[in-house]
């Protein structure tokens, strides 16, 4: 075989090969036998080695798995991928459906689907052909493992049409290939997987693509992040389009015409769940209507169009025999069940949450008790209540201590709070925990300091306060276990990294208390610097939308004490931002037609996307919000603007479209 003989051949195999692949992986219709596939599969393999020319990044033969990676890039999405509200009722299903039609009117569809228990990943396509896939990772940063995704076979690399576009799915190990790779493990010795989930998303963070490759794993897309070229009006719509680009759909996805026949679905799933071949942990529901979606908007955490069902916890009944205390960054300690081990919800439990003493106090709990269990939200494990009438006699009572078991400092309970708090600011545990804290996804967000990680550090008395972390050196981390050079160095990477992170991560990172996320962006907005919000009084902070007499009195405590303005000199010594880098409002606006106005936007706009109209207003002193009420000073109407105009109109609400918009905003 020549060389132009050897091109058409791979071109033959590759297509006949993607086929194939289609029918088995996506429609569970077989067309070859496993063993016509695999024969095939290595001809292509073998060609493509021969002729490396011809190595295509599309080719079915990379579902085999690439080389190694040295680790995962962080990518951003395209648009985010918020989490879901969820309801554990029907009164909370029927509660959604009438906030989504007292928005939008009560001509609403929705559509069912069945809640994967897997990974939600994003994929995206140009022109046809898969170029990145990536984790959820916040919602707005993920990590990109293309190479783990390309060896899902029911993941097209190459679209039935060129089209640019963006989607999410679930991916996830059918029940088969869990109890497989279990029995493999126990065979070999090693420790099994907890559930098919955990095997899923352990699988996809391999660094080596040929693990991925083992794990039989799959996935079902489920909607469209964006689309260039094509217009799509329904989310069912848009499943019904992603079907015929070659991507695998799951058919139980149900179209329902009212909240009814919702309930209805979720209960029938209820009962069936156990029939499937994949593990589900409840129902998603989405408004139909595209439109309706966007006029309906977000939350600061997820859509005001969707909503998660969560099918009932699981109850079991084990033996409590010890309970132990933690201490958390914020002094509060914690009681921790310790439980004879048992499965629940596809886990083995061995610890559940007691919340506080008065918890242990109101349901009578003591060592030695035949105790219900169950996950919250299919989560966090957490004792329900006592099987008292089972009791022998042999039970023992528990009594909070009086000292920290970290530090034996004296602990309190302050006036208004149940929790017991040890209040000493050299307090070990707490350093740790805030430490931890301050690494974490929504605070510096460093990549590589995990928990485990920071406890090495602590523990080798490398890190004790937040500006430690700045300080390590290469050598010193070297010595740690399981800190290899290259691990070293990516770590280090990480950290010089995060020193340009804009101001509010730092705030948050700070563990300030009562300072969550969203008010460490609104401080960070607001003031632009570190040094200005150290100076502020509390009245100036109670001034500030969204920020209430406790929290402004913490922050001013915080920032009054010798400590914390000697770690950020520290830290500007260490060349840590200490600035609001993120968009803010003009400065010195005060004649602003938008200032301490409040403006609704609704309906499509043609020449701003929404979020760079609420950006604009905003930074013009304006109140972006997603719904009309008798406190809405303004609506900017786009095309085909629905109920929140005609409510507008109703409560004689001055209404603008996107024309006069531009004029005031280039004004």
């Amino acid at each position: 075989m020549d060389k132009a003989e050897a091109g058409k051949r791979i071109e033959v195999l590759r297509q006949q090969l993607e086929e194939y692949g289609y029918h088995y992986y996506v429609l569970d219709k077989p067309i070859v036998s496993d063993a016509e596939y695999d024969k095939q599969m290595q001809e292509l393999i073998s060609l493509e080695a021969e002729y490396p020319e011809f190595i295509s990044d599309d080719s079915p033969s990379v579902r085999v798995g690439g080389e190694p990676l040295p680790f995962f890039e962080k990518v951003e999405h395209r648009t985010p991928m918020l989490s879901l509200g969820n309801a554990f009722s029907e009164q909370d299903l029927r509660d959604f459906d009438r906030r989504v039609r007292q928005a939008v009117g009560d001509e609403v569809a929705y559509t069912c689907e069945l809640k994967i228990d897997g990974l939600a990943v994003s994929l995206l396509y140009e022109e046809g052909k898969l170029v990145r896939g990536a984790t959820r990772g916040d919602g707005t940063i993920g990590e990109d493992i293309t190479a783990n995704l390309k060896t899902i076979p029911a993941i097209p690399l190459r679209l039935k049409e060129d089209v640019t576009l963006e989607v999410r799915g679930e991916a996830f190990m059918p029940k088969r290939s869990f109890d497989q790779l279990n029995l493999a493990k126990e065979q070999a010795g090693e420790e099994k997987f907890a559930n098919p989930r955990n095997a899923a998303a352990g699988s996809l963070r391999q660094l080596d693509p040929k693990i991925a490759a083992k794990r039989n794993l799959s996935i079902f897309v489920y909607a469209i992040g964006s689309i260039e070229g094509k217009e799509i009006h329904s989310h069912y719509e848009g499943i019904n389009y992603l079907r015929t680009l070659g991507f695998k759909i799951n058919e139980e996805s149900k179209h329902c015409e009212s909240i009814d026949e919702v309930i209805g679905y979720t209960t029938e799933w209820l009962e069936k769940r156990g029939e499937l071949s994949y593990d589900i942990d409840g129902i998603v529901i989405k408004v139909d209507s595209l439109s309706q979606q966007k006029e309906l908007g977000f939350t600061a955490k997820s859509p005001r169009w969707a909503i998660a069902y969560k099918f009932p916890a699981e109850e079991v009944v084990t033996i409590l025999e010890d309970i132990e205390l933690s201490v958390g960054r914020t002094g509060v300690i914690t009681p921790t069940a310790l439980l004879k081990p048992v499965q629940v919800a596809g886990t083995t439990v061995k610890r559940a949450s007691l919340h506080n003493e008065d918890f242990i106090r109101e349901k009578d709990v003591k060592l030695g008790d035949s105790v219900v269990i169950k996950k919250a939200g299919d989560i966090i494990p957490e004792v329900v209540n006592v099987l008292t009438e089972l009791r022998d006699g042999s039970e023992r009572e528990f009594t909070m201590p009086t000292h920290c078991p970290a530090c034996e400092s004296e602990l309190v309970r302050l006036e208004g709070e149940v929790a017991l708090r040890c209040i000493n600011p050299q307090c070990p545990a707490q350093i740790r925990e805030g430490l931890i804290h301050f690494v974490s996804r929504n605070a510096m967000n460093i990549d590589g300091l995990g928990e485990k990680v920071i406890s090495q550090l602590f523990e080798h008395q490398l890190v004790r306060n937040v500006a430690d972390i700045y300080k390590l050196e290469r050598e010193a981390l070297l010595k740690l276990e399981r800190m290899g050079e290259k691990s070293v160095d990516n770590l280090l990477e990480a950290i010089e990294k995060t020193k340009q992170n804009s101001l509010e991560r730092l705030l948050f990172g700070l563990g300030i208390r009562f300072v969550g996320a969203k008010a460490a962006k609104t401080l960070a907005i607001e003031f632009g610097t570190i040094e200005r919000i150290q100076q502020a009084t509390e009245e100036e902070l109670i001034a500030v939308n969204e920020i209430g007499e406790k929290m402004a009195s913490s922050i001013v405590r915080y920032f009054s004490t010798p400590e914390v303005s000697e770690l950020l000199e520290e830290l500007k010594q260490l060349g840590v931002n200490l600035t609001y880098k993120g968009a803010a409002p003009i400065a010195g606006v005060t004649e602003s037609l938008f200032l301490d106005k409040t403006v609704v936007l609704t309906g499509k706009l043609h020449q701003l996307t929404r979020d760079e109209a609420k950006e604009k207003i905003e930074a013009l002193g304006g109140k972006v919000t997603g719904s009309v009420s008798k406190k809405t000073d303004l609506v900017i109407a786009g095309e085909d603007a629905g109920s929140k105009l005609k409510k507008a109109e109703q409560l004689n609400i001055l209404v603008w479209d996107e024309e006069q918009l531009l004029e005031v905003l280039h004004s």
